[in-house]
């Protein structure tokens, strides 16, 4: 495999950003792959993402952060730089539904997507054979419905998470709503898979709502968790046409694939760096 820096920015809008920020990679002797930049004219805010070749340069990623940091410091730049050699951990969390899951997973397996599983989390025991198949730890952590146990639940859950230091987590139709203090504590870290095009049909069953509405589209949208239900910033959407003909099973049926699909390229776009938050908006360099 290639051996590539990416580096992300996003900060105020200037004159010469661009030119600071490519003529310092050529000192370094670096060579630009890839390059992406967006002027957000409504917030006057500046957003870019590179891909260096890490050969071109002969430095280590921490290197490379090091001797940045004053060019970052001289346009207030929000920055990152990831390095592809380390492989990004991503543990992922499920309930029953099992067609999200097997669909990351068989990505992971095939090699189609590069990361690490450290483990799954669910709150049912049902998918633990297939899981552990698979060579993956599997934690069942219940969920009761009342506060109590369920702020144990979701400390137990944070332990676990914390345990194993995942770099991002992904909730694979995970039907539990996380607290705010987990939001705020792993905040642009958690990804959901939302079966409904937002911001329509919010909360629970709506493929149900759907229905009810009578729509003639319907969908699936990838977002980050924020402490508001379904109204994290948006990192992929697509939808599939119905019709009156369509039954709630009908549409619950279709509709997986378009999750599964939906949530493999916003967990893709997450870990190539390709998305910049903003508010509770995003920047999706695809």
């Amino acid at each position: 495999m290639s051996h590539h820096f990416r580096l992300v920015i996003s900060c105020p809008d200037k004159k010469g950003i661009v030119a600071a920020v490519s003529g310092f990679i050529n000192t370094l002797g670096g060579s630009i792959i890839e390059a992406n930049q967006f002027n957000d004219p409504q917030n006057d805010y500046f957003f870019m993402r590179y891909v260096i070749d890490a050969t071109s340069m002969g430095l280590t990623a921490d290197e490379f952060r090091r001797v940045f940091e004053p060019v970052a410091q001289d346009y207030a730049m929000e920055w990152r730089v990831t390095d592809t050699a380390e492989l990004p951990r991503v543990l992922l969390m499920v309930s029953k539904l099992d067609h999200t899951l097997k669909e990351l997973l068989y990505r992971w397996k095939s090699g189609d997507m590069q990361y690490i599983i450290p483990c799954v989390i669910s709150n049912h025991d049902d998918l633990r054979e297939y899981v552990e198949w698979h060579g993956i730890e599997y934690y069942h952590v219940p969920v009761p419905k009342d506060d109590e146990g369920k702020a144990e639940a979701f400390a137990k859950t944070a332990e676990i998470i914390d345990k194993h230091q995942p770099d991002t987590i992904v909730l694979a139709r995970y039907m539990q709503i996380l607290p705010p203090w987990m939001c705020e504590r792993y905040k642009h870290q958690v990804i959901n898979i939302h079966h409904s095009f937002l911001p329509s049909f919010m909360g629970a069953k709506p493929y149900h709502q759907a229905a009810v509405r009578g729509v003639k589209l319907t969908g699936a949208t990838c977002h980050y968790v924020t402490e508001e239900l379904d109204a994290g910033p948006i990192i992929e959407q697509d939808v599939i046409r119905i019709s009156h003909h369509d039954t709630v099973e009908e549409m619950v049926r279709r509709g997986k694939y378009v999750e599964n699909e939906v949530l493999a390229t916003g967990l893709r776009y997450h870990l190539e760096d390709r998305v910049l938050v903003h508010g509770n908006k995003t920047i999706v360099f695809n």
